[in-house]
């Protein structure tokens, strides 16, 4: 039973990074001082001081890559 038990909450922890989500879209603005990305669609995504930015501009593609839970950026990529 205890195998089990240790079994499921291993297959748990390893799925959390599954359920990261992500975000895609052409950049419209970038303020680069307040470290707020707005895609096109609208979404606007605040990028924490830990997390580098690649140099991006207006028009750009962007992937936002965010955790499980959707509201904190992980990554952004070109």
């Amino acid at each position: 039973m205890k195998k089990i038990i240790l079994a499921a909450s291993a297959i748990a922890m390893m799925s959390g990074a599954a359920f990261a989500s992500s975000a895609n879209g052409v950049v419209a603005k970038f303020n680069e001082q307040a470290r707020v990305i707005t895609l096109e669609s609208g979404q606007s995504y605040t990028v924490p001081r830990d997390v580098a930015i690649p140099a991006i501009q207006a028009g750009e593609k962007v992937s936002i890559q965010l955790n499980g839970e959707g509201d904190k950026v992980n990554a952004v990529l070109r």
